[in-house]
């Protein structure tokens, strides 16, 4: 484990795939991580994906994306990445956003 380093030392971690974390926080195990970027296809994000609302299924459904043609099963969306954390009850936080505290600090580790 790497200690004492900076937001962007973390941040140059996270691009890295490795797990960081700050000393200064409260809650026992948790750390920030990188969810990838993927490619996935609308017939995929319709009929599988859990995490998306049904009205937005609907709208690859339906065709009236602009950018998909006709027979738009196969075509393939692009999810970018995006920082979660792993909280202290044992969730993930999609979409963890830094504090300015945060970017200041110099108590990041490097757990992996």
């Amino acid at each position: 484990m790497e200690t004492n380093c900076t937001f962007g030392q973390a941040i140059e971690a996270l691009k890295e795939g490795k797990r960081v974390a700050r000393e200064g926080w409260n809650g026992k195990n948790m750390f920030i991580f990188q969810r990838p970027s993927d490619e996935l296809t609308v017939d995929f994000i319709v009929n599988t994906v859990k995490s998306l609302p049904q009205s937005v299924k609907d709208f690859f459904k339906t065709k009236e994306h602009p950018q998909l043609p006709q027979e738009a099963s196969n075509v393939k969306v692009k999810f970018t990445s995006y920082l979660c954390m792993y909280a202290a009850d044992g969730s993930i936080v999609n979409g963890w956003l830094s504090s300015q505290t945060d970017m200041l600090s110099n108590d990041w580790c490097i757990l992996d």
